[in-house]
C-alpha cells in the first residue's frame, strides 16, 4: 500500500489518529498543494486517465443552500473517479433541525470518507471540520467559495497560460467569490484589482492578510481603473442568497455603475477573458453582449468546476 493510501486508511471512519486534510479556505493551504490540485484538474480535462482512486469510498454532499453547478459537478466527478455519493439538503438532515455541526460531523465520519458542505455561516463549516475525522470540503459559505476559484484559475490558464504575474479585475459586490479571489491572489501570485462601491467593499482584515502574504491587491471605487489593461475581468450577481430582500433596490442602485458591459470591457487588455461564476442575472451585473461574446469563457469556467474539484477531492483524501 502506498504512503498516500496508508494516510487515508489512518484517517478513515474507525477513528484513526491522522488529521484529515480539510479544504476550507485557500488561505489554509500552501501554494504548492493548490497548484497540484489545479494541475490534476487540467490533467483530468485533457482526458488523461486518473483511474478509479475513489473506488470503495463514499462522499456526503450536504446542501443547505440551493445548488446547480456545485452539486452536479461534485456528484459527477465523484462517480467518474469511481466513488459513491449521498446528497442531502437541509430538509434531509438533522443539521437543519437543530443538531450541532459537531454531532453531525461525529456521526457522518463513521459512515463516509469525506464531507462537502454548502452552507451560510463560516463558523458552521469550521465546527464541522473541527470534529470530523474525515476531510471536509467547503462547497460555499457566505464569506468564500474556494472550489470556484480553483476552477477559475484553471480556466484562465487553459486560455491564457500561467496566471502568476497577470492582472485580474473584479467589478461589483465584494462578496464571497471576491473574497476567495483575494485569497487566490496571495496563493497564485497574480495582481487583483477590485472595484466595488464603498458600502460593499471586501473586509479590510482580509485585504491586510493578503498583503501580508505578499499579494498585490488594489481597491478602487472606479471600475474603469480596475479593468484597465487587465487580462481577466470578473463579476458576479448583485444579489446573493444571503442578502435581505429589502436591500435589493439599494444594492442595484449602488452597483449599476459596475455593470460588466462592452464599454467597460474595452478598457481591459484586448485579449482579456471574461468570467462569471453563475448563475448570471443578464442585463444586471453583465450584459448579453459580453456574456455571449468572444471573450467570454463563462461556460468553460462552469465545466471546469467538474475537473478542478477532482483535484480537490484527490488532495483531500490523500490520493494526490
Amino acid at each position: 500500500m502506498s504512503a498516500a493510501l496508508k494516510e487515508v486508511e489512518l484517517s478513515g471512519k474507525s477513528g484513526g489518529r491522522a488529521a484529515p486534510r480539510h479544504f476550507l479556505e485557500l488561505s489554509d493551504i500552501d501554494s504548492g498543494s493548490l497548484r497540484r490540485m489545479v494541475d490534476l484538474g487540467a490533467k483530468a480535462k485533457r482526458g488523461e486517465n486518473l483511474g478509479q482512486p475513489l473506488a470503495g469510498k463514499t462522499v456526503a454532499l450536504i446542501f443547505e443552500k440551493p445548488s446547480t453547478r456545485t452539486r452536479v459537478s461534485f456528484e459527477v466527478g465523484i462517480r467518474q473517479l469511481g466513488g459513491h455519493v449521498t446528497t442531502l439538503t437541509s430538509k434531509d438532515t438533522q443539521l437543519g433541525r437543530g443538531e450541532t455541526p459537531a454531532d453531525t460531523a461525529r456521526v457522518l465520519s463513521r459512515y463516509v470518507d469525506a464531507i462537502v458542505l454548502r452552507t451560510d455561516k463560516v463558523a458552521k463549516i469550521r465546527e464541522l471540520a473541527e470534529h470530523a475525522t474525515v476531510p471536509v470540503i467547503n462547497g460555499l459559505t457566505d464569506v468564500s467559495h474556494p472550489c470556484q476559484l480553483m476552477a477559475d484559475v484553471m480556466t484562465f490558464e487553459e486560455h491564457r497560460g500561467p496566471i502568476a504575474g497577470q492582472v485580474v479585475a473584479w467589478t461589483g459586490d465584494g462578496n464571497n467569490v471576491a473574497q476567495s479571489f483575494i485569497q487566490a491572489a496571495a496563493r497564485f501570485n497574480f495582481t487583483l484589482r477590485l472595484a466595488t462601491p464603498p458600502e460593499l467593499a471586501p473586509p479590510t482584515d482580509l485585504i491586510a492578510w493578503a498583503r501580508s502574504q505578499g499579494a498585490n491587491v488594489e481597491l478602487t471605487n472606479d471600475p474603469y481603473a480596475a479593468v484597465k489593461d487587465a487580462r481577466c475581468v470578473v463579476t458576479d450577481t448583485w444579489i446573493s442568497m444571503s442578502d435581505e430582500k429589502g436591500s435589493i433596490r439599494t444594492r442595484h442602485n449602488l452597483l449599476a455603475p459596475y455593470q460588466l458591459n462592452q464599454r467597460l470591457l474595452k478598457a481591459a487588455a484586448p485579449d482579456a477573458v471574461v468570467m462569471h461564476c453563475l448563475p448570471a442575472h443578464r442585463g444586471e451585473e453583465i450584459t448579453d453582449e459580453v456574456m455571449d461574446g468572444p471573450q467570454s469563457v463563462v461556460f468553460d469556467e462552469a465545466e471546469n468546476r467538474l475537473h478542478a474539484q477532482k483535484g480537490v477531492l484527490l488532495w483531500a483524501l490523500g490520493l494526490a
